[in-house]
């Protein structure tokens, strides 16, 4: 059975995070999609983190599924092929700072006229409009200016990041819903394409919940609260005898009970005060203070084990061999084994969501760069005399 994106061709223009991350997704549920890079560097990315052999290991997981051609955009010939394989793509995605593409001659304006049917994704910082659209503008700051970096961290102490680049990331799949949404429309309205602008902050501003509303309402500003869940009682990270953590998620009325149970408080079972969420919010350190004394009689595991016999949400902390030895990642196929291009075995991460009929895949390996150029430029009609000349002169 065909893949949902089969058919649809995709031209990533982006770098690093946002942009391409965007792109594999469609990728692995079959579009076709085709990198440029400009030649002899290429994705910064390939050399972000830790490098096997010259690359990233992130390339790996980040540009599989794609096609990689070198071009120069900044160079007239290097334009004329972009536009050249524009006119015949579904979608275009950009990430650069507002403005690089007019420079080039690659606008929205000149595009849509060649490609009516182009849809095309611009992610930046700030969107393509507003008093900040020329600014520079990273994951970090959008995730600052979103609202997120300001709630992270311990009370009083200074705003850590998240741990990962989640503005880019959250960015990329709003563009994907959007992109989805702009095929659709294409396909239901006459095969008119359109622009979708994505800002890093918006996606990040676009997961703050009531942050806006309680301000409004409440003149209240959500603060930062370290592993607890403001206003939701009793959620926190439970320190155990071995000094791990448990975190534990009581705040159901019901779940409450059982974990009242559980650790023999039946005391803090009955009080009517504490029957439901609102009076329980009142007395969170009472009742996490209970809590903690009973996880520090006992190590994690036998934590996790008793709480999961009393259907009480908790876990542990992960980190990255958890993960990798966890049986419910192999089992949902989240823990995929592949290899890089010498042969080196590297487990890479499952593809999400999970459509029963017609899942994604990873059709192809990351590329090395600039490996289907010629292939590519063929499919074109651009011939090897003309490809030769370009090599000499860098614009492939």
């Amino acid at each position: 059975m065909q893949k949902p994106l089969q058919g649809i061709r995709v031209i990533e223009l982006g770098q690093l995070i946002a942009g391409p991350f965007a792109a594999k997704m469609l990728g692995e549920f079959g579009a076709d999609v085709i990198k440029i890079e400009p030649p002899g560097t290429g994705d910064p990315l390939r050399k972000w983190r830790l490098l096997h052999e010259g690359t990233s290991v992130w390339w790996a997981v980040s540009s599989r599924t794609k096609r990689s051609v070198t071009l120069d955009l900044r160079q007239p010939e290097g334009q004329d092929v972009a536009r050249k394989l524009i006119a015949e793509a579904d979608v275009l995605i950009e990430n650069f700072r507002p403005g690089t593409l007019e420079g080039w001659g690659l606008s929205w304006e000149i595009l849509h006229a060649l490609n009516p049917r182009l849809v095309m994704l611009r992610v930046s910082g700030y969107g393509q409009t507003g008093p900040y659209r020329d600014r520079p503008g990273f994951g970090v700051i959008g995730e600052a200016m979103g609202g997120l970096r300001h709630l992270s961290g311990e009370p009083g102490r200074t705003p850590v990041r998240v741990g990962v680049s989640i503005g880019d990331s959250l960015s990329a799949l709003h563009g994907v819903i959007g992109i989805l949404l702009a095929l659709r429309h294409r396909e239901q309205n006459g095969g008119e394409g359109q622009q979708i602008d994505v800002a890093l902050y918006e996606s990040v501003f676009n997961m703050m919940e009531s942050l806006l509303p309680e301000y409004s309402v409440f003149d209240s500003i959500r603060q930062p609260a370290g592993s607890s869940l403001p206003g939701i009682a009793p959620t926190n990270a439970y320190r155990c005898r071995d000094g791990r953590y448990a975190l534990i998620a009581g705040n159901g009325d019901s779940i409450y009970q059982r974990l009242m149970a559980v650790i023999d408080r039946a005391d803090l079972a009955d009080d009517p005060a504490l029957a439901h969420n609102d009076g329980r919010v009142r007395q969170v350190e009472y009742i996490d203070a209970a809590i903690s004394a009973w996880t520090a009689e006992r190590d994690l595991d036998q934590v996790l084990a008793i709480l999961t016999e009393a259907r009480i949400p908790a876990g542990k902390i992960y980190d990255a061999s958890d993960i990798a030895n966890d049986p419910h990642y192999r089992a949902r196929d989240m823990l995929l084994d592949s290899q890089l291009d010498d042969g080196t075995a590297v487990t890479l991460p499952g593809i999400v969501p999970k459509l029963s009929s017609t899942p994604g895949s990873v059709s192809r390996p990351a590329p090395t760069l600039g490996q289907h150029t010629d292939e590519v430029l063929d499919e074109l009609g651009i011939d090897a005399a003309s490809r030769t000349e370009w090599r000499r002169r860098g614009i492939i």
